[in-house]
């Protein structure tokens, strides 16, 4: 099967991506042919061969002043180049099935004429809340909100959504409003969510509720330790910005025992602060490794007791949850989003209430003065992973997913056969 694989941006910037890459990998073992569409960036780490057809790099955070300003919020609703590259790739790939991933602002909807034209199936794996919120999280000013998804996008302009900027607010929701109106993405045939959770708030969003289905990520299973009781310490892997609660992580170090040591892998804007905040919590105890390579994450996950994601936001299936159950290394985490339906609490992990540093160090102590615990609860997750969230089940479900597509277009697609 020939597949063509969209995302705005084509090197390792986060989880989207990140999937994105490992899945096409993945494909590509299994037998497919998948090429790449998305935007020139500077940072690409390969030479595609559908460059010639991408759009032209934007940046838009921060957003350009001046016309080029103007010329890329009109690209945010609408991109000419993206249509014109899409029908390029097209033609040449002759693929049998578009799966979409991130394409809004730099690529935006505009792609799908040129694939609803070739009469390709296309699926969007939905990575964020960004077709039912118009700043993507479901925030209002760092507090949950759902007031876009059921009301009109108008309400993230009011509330000043993005960054506390009325400018920059009220672009996301004229965006977010005019495909909303127009139906700019009823050329997908199916929408593909990792999580029940995001499925059931697209639903709320009327986000073409008969063709929502949920498919979840996939995690590799990496070698195990020889003695997983002998791991030590903890780890956060991811963004270091307020929703991740990583603030409250600190805090609840600053009641462990000195012994205790957390490594903070990532970067972002609150890193400076969060410095601070150790160097008075948690003195010597917080090691701040900023962006690590896969290979030295997946080390340092080995090494350690538990990996702990105390997000203050409702995550959606995030892959560093997914890696460290796939490494056998338990999990702590809140009771949001999609969280709960990865981490069964006292099984694989714990799962603790939000912004409660208390009962996040209560779990920290749990597991740093029971290892046995700990080393079960790894193998549970770990068993888990082979289980129900292996690559293999993860290939079948997606090529169910573009059979399904396929049909409601009126084709048939031969998957072929594969290797073992």
């Amino acid at each position: 099967m020939r597949i063509l694989a969209v995302n705005k941006y084509l090197y390792r910037r986060g989880g989207a991506e990140s999937y994105l890459l490992d899945l096409t990998d993945l494909q590509r073992r299994r037998g497919h042919v998948v090429e790449l569409f998305g935007m020139r960036h500077p940072e690409d780490s390969a030479s595609h061969p559908l460059s010639d057809t991408f759009p032209s790099y934007v940046g838009l955070d921060p957003a350009p002043d001046g016309l080029r300003g103007l010329a890329a919020a009109g690209r945010m609703v609408w991109s000419v180049a993206s249509a014109r590259g899409m029908a390029r790739a097209l033609a040449r790939v002759q693929p049998d099935v578009v799966h979409l991933h991130n394409i809004y602002h730099q690529l935006s909807p505009s792609i799908l004429g040129p694939v609803r034209r070739a009469g390709v199936p296309c699926v969007m794996t939905l990575h964020d809340y960004k077709l039912a919120c118009p700043s993507y999280q479901m925030l209002d000013h760092g507090e949950l909100c759902d007031a876009c998804v059921t009301g009109g996008t108008w309400h993230a302009a009011q509330r000043r959504c993005k960054g506390g900027s009325l400018a920059a607010s009220s672009l996301l929701a004229l965006e977010s409003g005019v495909h909303r109106l127009t139906g700019a993405y009823r050329g997908v045939d199916l929408f593909l969510s990792p999580s029940a959770f995001l499925a059931g708030v697209m639903r709320r969003a009327g986000v073409f509720p008969d063709r929502l289905r949920v498919v979840p990520h996939f995690a590799e299973v990496t070698p195990v330790r020889p003695d997983p009781e002998q791991r030590s310490g903890f780890l956060f892997a991811g963004r270091l910005s307020r929703e991740k609660g990583v603030d409250v992580l600190i805090d609840a170090m600053g009641a462990l025992p000195e012994t205790s040591r957390l490594s903070v892998a990532g970067d972002g804007p609150e890193r400076a602060a969060l410095q601070r905040q150790a160097a008075v919590v948690a003195p010597g105890r917080v090691a701040f490794l900023g962006r690590l390579s896969k290979p030295a994450l997946q080390d340092l996950l080995q090494a350690s007791l538990a990996s702990i994601l105390p997000a203050r936001w409702n995550e959606n299936q995030p892959m560093t949850v997914l890696e460290a159950l796939g490494a056998g290394v338990p999990m702590v985490c809140t009771d949001l989003g999609g969280l709960p339906e990865l981490v069964s609490h006292g099984v694989d992990g714990l799962v603790v209430p939000p912004d409660d540093p208390v009962a996040l160090a209560a779990a920290l102590v749990a597991l740093s003065t029971d290892p046995a615990r700990a080393a079960r609860m790894g193998a549970a997750g770990r068993a888990k992973v082979e289980r129900e969230l292996s690559p293999q089940a993860h290939l079948d479900r997606l090529d169910a997913a573009y059979a399904e597509a396929a049909e409601r277009r009126g084709r048939r697609l031969s998957l072929g056969s594969v290797p073992a």
